[in-house]
């Protein structure tokens, strides 16, 4: 029996997070890990003790045809990097490896080409974590080295979405 490449392993387990997600127009799960250990987990959702987008049958940026990657001001959730970056040290994330999965549930299929939002990209800049793995199909996926980010700062010529 051939075993699933690490990589994929974890990928599963952010994939499985995206189950827990609240949010009507993307799912997202995100899995820190550092040496082999998960440190953190999370999903895209509202703020703890507000009302989700599946509760409230509603979201902002899907009725406002919002594209892609701009105006994340308007959504109510916390991001899945970002929730899993809150929910660690930075001391366990520092040189860790973030895995990052998009599912969109309108067409059953991964969110092609993902990317986390600028948002994200300045969390996960600070809390430490070197590199970030996103999921393209069951068993392709990118891997993005965060120090890519910081040389080559899309925010400086004010680049919007992904």
């Amino acid at each position: 029996m051939k075993r699933i490449d690490k990589n994929n392993y974890y990928l599963d387990m952010a994939e499985s997070a995206c189950e827990r997600s609240t949010c009507l127009r993307r799912k997202w799960g995100a899995v820190i890990v550092k040496d082999d250990e998960i440190v953190s987990t999370g999903y895209n959702g509202a703020p703890r003790g507000r009302a989700n987008c599946t509760d409230l049958n509603r979201c902002i940026r899907e009725e406002l045809n919002v594209p892609r990657g701009e105006r994340y001001e308007l959504c109510r959730s916390v991001h899945a990097e970002q929730n899993a970056i809150i929910s660690a040290a930075r001391k366990d994330m520092i040189g860790a490896t973030l895995y990052v999965v998009g599912f969109d549930p309108k067409t059953n299929k991964y969110v092609e080409n993902s990317m986390s939002c600028s948002m994200c990209k300045r969390f996960i800049i600070n809390s430490g974590i070197e590199k970030v793995v996103f999921r393209d199909t069951k068993t392709k996926y990118r891997e993005v080295l965060v120090k890519d980010w910081i040389e080559n700062d899309e925010s400086v010529n004010g680049t919007m979405g992904y």
